[in-house]
């Protein structure tokens, strides 16, 4: 029991790498930039939503994202859930989607490996995802394609692995 307790003396004692801050905005202005394209271009809600998704889970790593609408499927979301215990992933984050006058528009479900809350950089780049979801959604509201279209519920689950290529 003693070795368990001191197992981490033995790590090696390399400080970890600290990731550059400004490279970080970069990556996101760049993923927000195709994002926007994408939207401008009318490019599928379920297209749009996946590569938020993806933009999340590389920049963060070891994370599955997923975006539901709120007239979605609620019955899904549970099943996700259970799925994601079955896994041993843990909740990560949630986050509202909410459009124009304070509507819900959705949300935004994050499941890691491991049991920890989201860093302060992480907070803001979740709250850019919201941001983009949110005006993602609206655009395909307004085109008429949204909430009774044939897909009202766009569940995504992005299972892209970390990698260093822009979503």
């Amino acid at each position: 029991m003693a070795d368990d307790q001191f197992s981490l003396r033995q790590r090696s004692r390399t400080p970890f790498p600290h990731r550059d801050p400004g490279a970080e905005v970069q990556y996101l202005l760049r993923a927000e930039e195709q994002v926007l394209h994408s939207i401008s271009a009318r490019v599928p809600l379920a297209e749009i939503l996946s590569k938020i998704c993806g933009a999340l889970n590389s920049e963060m790593g070891n994370m599955v994202s997923l975006v539901s609408l709120s007239n979605g499927d609620a019955n899904f979301l549970a099943t996700v859930v259970q799925g994601a215990a079955v896994f041993g992933l843990h909740k990560f984050c949630s986050a509202t989607v909410v459009g124009l006058n304070n509507k819900l528009l959705g949300s935004i479900e994050m499941y890691c490996c491991a049991y920890r809350r989201p860093l302060l950089g992480e907070v803001r780049m979740i709250e850019r995802a919201a941001c983009l979801a949110a005006i993602a959604i609206n655009r395909h509201n307004e085109t008429g394609q949204g909430p009774g279209g044939s897909d009202s519920c766009i569940p995504l689950i992005s299972r892209e692995p970390p990698s260093e290529s822009i979503v």
